[in-house]
């Protein structure tokens, strides 16, 4: 007899370009059909990764709020849970604050029977009064998500329990990184010369709360600095868009840095940039597991980040990259001019920064990793729910014939 599907509810903010939302994506394109009936549900549909989502055929719904505190914020809440009970969604499965907090309570009121929140991240982008609250609304979830230690070491000191933490690191899809080699069609889109080395860091412009670029931008360009003097033919570029990326130009302009930085914007054919990136630089304060960083290494590109959250984790010192310490622009230079300077050895350890990939971070160990976690809660929460049901006189064994008990050795 074919197993029931198991009915999965995944709910995001959005789908704009992000390490989560990428994730995401790759669950919903990829994940076993023939076990689960997915839905995915958002609290705004907008986003690059949204028409590619919505091709795939998957029930998708939206709950757009002005805020959490609005009482358009409860009616949505409680057509979710309606949402939850009508379609007898066994699993939901939140990705980050917003989702958590939306989308947790009305699941536990719907009597969802398995509650699975994410949390991507090491807090330094959460408010205090936003890591209580969330630490009070995911003790309603059965089980938590992360992507790396650095994460569980965060969470726990937070008072979480360890036992109901489970680290699934990103995956990546290795095919799409298969072309290594300068095809020049970036520099001849740059106006550079063919043969130009490329240090590129590719992330989100964007501040926290507080106002302090998490992302390191600011530290990449005092590195530039540096490194323009003693290479005349190097271009750094920064690869993506955000709030912040006016400041960072002006930074650039009083570096003296206008003709030797190239802001590219907001791109999507990230592949095909880092098969001509010389190296790639994560100058990153904040970091679970970067997807930026485990993309360039599978592309084969050279890393230089810093030792901020998960990249020590991703990234073996010396070997598949070099980690450096944090808010130091001279620190962050050096191993880049040597990697310039080496080209054997940039070689070297980009083909071992692939392997670390292939070995570690593919999309399909992160695939298994969570249909694993999914069965093993729905089953869990079916044999509590069919013992509920079942007669009280029909669950009676004597202790040598429970079938909890018995031995199968």
């Amino acid at each position: 007899m074919t197993p029931e599907k198991i009915r999965l509810l995944q709910f995001v903010t959005s789908f704009q370009i992000g390490g989560t939302e990428r994730q995401v994506v790759l669950l919903g394109r990829n994940l076993d059909r023939r076990s689960f009936d997915l839905h995915l549900a958002c609290l705004n549909r907008s986003g690059p990764f949204r028409d590619g989502v919505e091709g795939l055929g998957i029930p998708l719904v939206d709950y757009p709020i002005p805020s959490l505190h609005s009482f358009e914020a409860v009616r949505k809440c409680a057509r979710f849970a309606s949402y939850v009970r009508r379609h007898e969604i066994e699993i939901v499965h939140t990705y980050g604050l917003y989702p958590n907090l939306f989308a947790i309570p009305p699941a536990r009121l719907a009597r969802a029977p398995v509650i699975v929140s994410s949390i991507r991240d090491t807090g330094e982008w959460l408010t205090p009064m936003q890591k209580r609250v969330q630490r009070v609304v995911c003790r309603l979830a059965d089980h938590v998500l992360v992507n790396a230690k650095a994460v569980v070491g965060r969470l726990v000191a937070e008072g979480y329990d360890a036992g109901r933490i489970t680290v699934i690191e990103n995956g990546v899809d290795l095919s799409r990184f298969a072309g290594r080699g300068d095809r020049g069609a970036l520099r001849r889109e740059l106006g550079l010369a063919p043969g130009t080395p490329l240090v590129a860091v590719i992330c989100r412009m964007h501040n926290n709360l507080e106002g302090v670029d998490l992302k390191g931008v600011r530290f990449f360009l005092e590195a530039a600095a540096i490194l323009a003097r003693r290479f005349e033919s190097v271009r750094f570029l920064i690869v993506g868009d955000g709030p912040q990326r006016g400041d960072m130009e002006r930074l650039a302009m009083d570096l003296g840095l206008q003709n030797r930085v190239v802001f590219t914007g907001f791109r999507l054919d990230i592949p095909e940039i880092l098969s001509e990136i010389s190296v790639a630089v994560s100058p990153s304060l904040a970091e679970a597991i970067s997807n930026s960083v485990v993309e360039a290494m599978a592309a084969g590109v050279p890393v230089v980040a810093t030792r901020v959250g998960g990249n020590p984790e991703a990234i073996e010192d010396g070997q598949s990259g070099i980690i450096v310490p944090a808010r130091d622009a001279e620190a962050l230079a050096r191993p880049i001019a040597r990697l310039l300077e080496d080209p054997a050895l940039a070689s070297r350890m980009g083909e071992a920064a692939r392997r670390r990939v292939a070995e570690r971070f593919s999309m399909e160990s992160m695939i298994n990793a969570t249909e694993r976690v999914y069965r093993s809660l729905a089953e869990e929460a079916r044999s509590r729910a069919g013992r509920r049901n079942t007669p009280r006189r029909q669950r009676s064994f004597p202790a040598s014939q429970d079938p909890r008990t018995i031995s199968m050795d």
